[in-house]
């Protein structure tokens, strides 16, 4: 029909310009922590752009579900407010018409939001993990930015290395503070190179430097001359990639079903649902009564979008500590809000029968 049509041509646009919005503001703010980790010395300038890319990947299924809200909401407020759904009601079509236009344009997103939520964005998840602790498990050296003062990955140095040359890890004017035994160290040399021992321990040489050592508040001081001195900077233990939920296959989780794994399934199935539950809800929500605020539907559906999505992080939460079986989880919350849902569309097209029911 001609307002099945319109009304997903104008969900199609509405729900594009939402989509840019919103992952540009996603895409600007992870862009400055990126930048600030990589200026701070925590994390390779190199790594920026693909730590970027995974974040987008792992935001997907939240961004296009609240897209997908957004844009119903937003298209059904505006013909609210320029009368057009007047004349839609008016010429005999009820609200619950609406439901069928909204389950054609919100079909394929959903369905999106189901692979990126059940696949992709956990493989997303631990490539970022894994990369971004294959860039804290670089040795202190290489972890430095030349020219800048950098913490060490234990917090017990701060590294000054003016410039880093050629490929075996030579550094030049080099300056390290460090605190061992409550004593504070520092030591200045103008240049040093890394070696890595047979058990895989690595260590930064300093070749013809001095050390100057005590206790801060006191004059007591030492200061020492060395041909050679040799820090380790990583050890070959330290590798390795911490696993969790989040970064697990959906079929692992299924294979093991304790209560850390369910709550990570019950996440990833409630995302899709609740998008599509939440599109269906903006039909009612979109209402705008032209004696009040033209802000008041959009406070109230903002509320709900909230409201449903702490919902299921507390079933999660619950889940996973064992206060919640995961049977009533995966779908209490998505219930509720159906009735919800329900509740409103009888309100919207029953009016008077609801002023009835309220003043008894």
């Amino acid at each position: 029909m001609i307002f099945q049509r319109a009304a997903i041509r104008e969900f199609t646009h509405t729900a594009v310009g939402v989509f840019v919005a919103l992952f540009a503001i996603l895409m600007t703010t992870q862009l400055i922590r990126l930048l600030g980790d990589a200026a701070g010395g925590k994390l390779a300038s190199e790594a920026v752009i693909a730590l970027l890319g995974f974040r987008a990947i792992s935001y997907l299924p939240v961004l296009l579900s609240l897209t997908l809200f957004v844009a119903v909401l937003m298209t059904l407020s505006r013909w609210y407010r320029d009368s057009e759904m007047v004349v839609w009601l008016s010429s005999g079509i009820p609200l619950t018409a609406w439901v069928k236009p909204v389950l054609k344009f919100v079909g394929p997103p959903v369905l999106v939001i189901a692979v990126l939520s059940l696949l992709l964005a956990p493989w997303a998840t631990q490539k970022s993990e894994a990369y971004r602790q294959s860039m804290d498990q670089r040795d202190d050296v290489a972890r430095v930015s030349p020219g800048a003062f950098n913490e060490s990955s234990g917090a017990d140095r701060v590294f000054f290395v003016e410039s880093v040359a050629g490929e075996d890890g030579k550094v030049k004017n080099v300056f390290i503070s460090s605190i061992q035994q409550g004593r504070l160290g520092v030591m200045a040399t103008a240049q040093g190179h890394t070696e890595t021992v047979p058990n895989g321990d690595r260590f930064l040489v300093l070749d013809h430097g001095r050390r100057y050592e005590g206790t801060a508040g006191t004059p007591e001081y030492r200061v020492m001359e060395f041909d050679r001195y040799a820090l380790r900077i990583e050890t070959k233990e330290a590798r390795g990639f911490e696993d969790s939920p989040r970064t697990k296959p959906v079929w692992e989780l299924v294979r093991d079903p304790q209560a850390a794994h369910l709550a990570e399934l019950l996440w990833r199935l409630g995302l899709p649902l609740a998008a599509l539950n939440l599109a269906v809800l903006a039909i009612p929500l979109a209402f705008v009564n032209p004696r009040a605020g033209r802000t008041n539907n959009l406070i109230f559906a903002l509320l709900t979008y909230m409201i449903y999505s702490n919902l299921l992080s507390v079933s999660q939460a619950w889940v996973a500590q064992g206060k919640l079986r995961f049977e009533i989880g995966v779908w209490a919350v998505h219930v509720g809000m159906f009735v919800l849902l329900l509740v409103l569309f009888y309100r919207r097209q029953n009016p008077l029968a609801w002023g009835k029911l309220r003043w008894r």
